[in-house]
């Protein structure tokens, strides 16, 4: 059996997670699947095993978004990870490259693939950043070095994976990979890009953009403030501030943010010095 589990996060999108089971269930490599359902109100778990009887499901009694990832890999019996999304699956062939990858780079904590978006198979614009990602490492990889990846395609140590505690218990679905990372790498963990690893994404269209916004906007100040320096967390705070009158959605987010204001801060590990120069390298790609 392949020595990688595909961990797949859902909620109330059963159609689409019943889809993208098959495309897995389908390929060669045969990689175990759980399923952690973030306590979904369609019945996704009583239909994956009604249909998928070797599936793991895990049925949460709370949404624990992208937390909810980390008891995936505490059931999984490999050493690697892959995460899928419910809309996201990899071609025949690239989970056995990926294993290799890591066999041949004990260092690789994190590895993350092509993704081509739809029926177009355009790539997504986050790959091109990784490919030409200023970050460097001192060992080698089999690809550039990165400190960022999206989650629908990416393959990863479970080991290291734990080490980190996986992803924060209060981050949402959405640019949660960011403190992942920096973490993976503050404890020594490398991550890279392999443009021949190749997933494919078919977005849903069932997504919430509003709720994406306010989300991505809570979290990404909880961040700074969670790891960056005092001047970077405050400077990128008032350029978030800056937006609050234009768009209710963010004015959403910088209220949340400020509610758990005293629980962020008080968490507060800043990355070390040679992390946040790396980190610089690419804060335009953030």
């Amino acid at each position: 059996m392949l020595d990688v589990t595909a961990v797949i996060v859902t909620r109330n999108r059963v159609d689409t997670l019943l889809w993208t089971i098959g495309k897995l269930v389908a390929l060669p490599e045969q990689p175990p699947i759980i399923v952690v359902d973030n306590a979904s109100t369609d019945g996704t778990p009583e239909k994956v095993r009604a249909l998928f009887p070797d599936v793991t499901v895990v049925a949460l009694t709370e949404n624990r978004a992208c937390s909810a990832r980390n008891e995936g890999v505490r059931r999984a019996k490999t050493a690697l990870i892959t995460f899928c999304d419910d809309d996201s699956f990899w071609v025949p062939g690239a989970l056995h490259k990926a294993v290799s990858y890591f066999e041949q780079y004990p260092h690789l904590g994190v590895l993350a693939g092509k993704v081509l978006v739809g029926e177009d198979e355009a790539e997504d614009p986050v790959c091109h950043a990784m490919q030409d990602s200023p970050i460097t490492d001192p060992r080698p990889l089999p690809g550039p070095a990165i400190l960022g990846f999206v989650c629908c395609a990416v393959v990863v140590r479970r080991e290291a994976f734990l080490s980190v505690g996986g992803f924060h218990n209060r981050f949402a679905i959405a640019g949660e990979e960011r403190l992942f990372s920096v973490d993976m790498r503050t404890i020594g963990w490398s991550l890279a890009y392999a443009a021949d690893v190749v997933a494919h994404h078919y977005p849903s269209k069932l997504r919430n953009n509003s709720l994406r916004t306010r989300h991505i906007t809570r979290d990404t100040i909880w961040y700074y403030w969670l790891r960056r320096p005092f001047y970077y967390a405050l400077r990128h705070t008032l350029l978030i501030l800056k937006a609050v009158p234009k768009d209710v959605n963010i004015r959403k987010g910088f209220v949340d943010a400020l509610q758990a204001a005293p629980t962020i801060v008080a968490s507060r590990r800043v990355v070390p010095s040679g992390v946040e120069e790396q980190i610089l390298k690419i804060e335009s790609f953030y």
